[in-house]
């Protein structure tokens, strides 16, 4: 898909879209979200880069809908933004006042087989890529408590090359899933009350079928080797909130709306698509610029929504036109709200 015309890559996506929607609110995923979280009560939610192959839903075979996402440049955040700071601590007070304990998996990524592979946001240097999530657990623990009766920032590692969960505990502790094998499932209990004796005990108990879940997808990787996507080939950026029907590497590059400085990663998403495309990676016919922003409910909060994507839609067009203006001409603009309830995608006229 990477290779065919721009109006029908454009057109292929909002299929996904669809039919990520369609899945969505099937009665057999309803009910497997319903059972899910009537066995394992923790909100869970994942701090992560923009990069398309950090998928943790996929990779933890987690029912969609369960893991609450907040995607950034590399993976970047700071709890002292203010619009970040509102959506995360608003997230927690929902959960709370649902009587849940709140997981936060702060992530960083990197290739075992190829630094090149790894995060393009700090420059593939990983030991930076993980102090930073150090910082933002540090900023966590100051704004929802030390005590983690509540909310539990768990630092984890993701290597793309097997999407495999590196969790990082008490005294430079660490497990990597990518290591255990079928003999260690009924010790996992054990090993995580050893690594994180800090975390509640419910919590360790939902944190199992993550890991579980992620030996398993690990297996089959292995059993079925894909091809690792060594270059960028992405033709899209998207901004805003709803991508979680995105789950195919290399293929959009999605700037979280949290940044007081949004024009800095929209700067550098553009830079890589015109690298794509200088270097051949992807058609020079053009690319995608898809804002979203969603909402809860009908009126006033949809209203809202239209005006943030609208925003951001303009603004994100407006830098790549002062920075890149000979790829701006090649811009193929979407601005769309999406049905937090349903998934649904609806483009806006423009």
């Amino acid at each position: 898909m990477h290779t065919r015309p721009i109006y029908e890559r454009i057109d292929w996506l909002f299929e996904i879209a669809a039919q990520h929607a369609t899945t969505f609110t099937s009665p057999e995923a309803w009910l497997a979200r319903q059972r899910y979280l009537a066995n394992h009560p923790t909100a869970i939610a994942v701090l992560k880069c923009m990069d398309g192959r950090i998928n943790i839903p996929i990779a933890t075979r987690t029912p969609p809908g369960i893991i609450a996402p907040f995607r950034n440049l590399g993976g970047m955040f700071n709890l002292g933004w203010p619009h970040l700071g509102e959506v995360l601590a608003h997230h927690v007070q929902l959960m709370v006042g649902q009587g849940r304990q709140i997981l936060v998996l702060v992530t960083y990524h990197f290739s075992k087989g190829d630094p090149s592979r790894g995060c393009a946001g700090f420059h593939y240097d990983t030991d930076a890529a993980r102090s930073h999530t150090e910082e933002i657990q540090a900023q966590m623990e100051h704004t929802f408590g030390r005590g983690h009766a509540s909310v539990y920032p768990l630092v984890c590692g993701f290597e793309t090359d097997e999407d495999a969960l590196i969790l990082h505990g008490c005294e430079n502790n660490s497990l990597n899933v990518a290591e255990l094998n079928d003999n260690d499932r009924d010790t996992l209990s054990l090993r995580l009350a050893r690594l994180l004796p800090d975390m509640p005990e419910r919590m360790r108990m939902d944190l199992i079928p993550l890991i579980l879940g992620n030996l398993d997808h690990i297996n089959e990787i292995r059993k079925n080797p894909r091809a690792l996507e060594i270059e960028h080939r992405e033709w899209a950026i998207c901004i805003g909130r709803g991508f979680d029907f995105m789950h195919i590497p290399n293929l959009a590059l999605i700037i979280g709306p949290y940044s007081p400085d949004l024009a800095d990663p929209v700067r550098k998403a553009a830079g890589i698509i015109e690298n794509n495309m200088r270097s051949g990676r992807i058609p020079d016919d053009g690319f995608l610029l898809l804002a979203s922003a969603p909402y809860e409910e009908v009126g006033v909060d949809r209203a809202r929504a239209e005006l943030k994507a609208r925003f951001m839609s303009k603004f994100t067009a407006e830098v790549i036109g002062q920075v890149h203006p000979e790829l701006a001409k090649k811009m193929h603009v979407r601005t769309a709200v999406l049905d937090w309830r349903t998934r649904v995608l609806e483009t806006l006229p423009e």
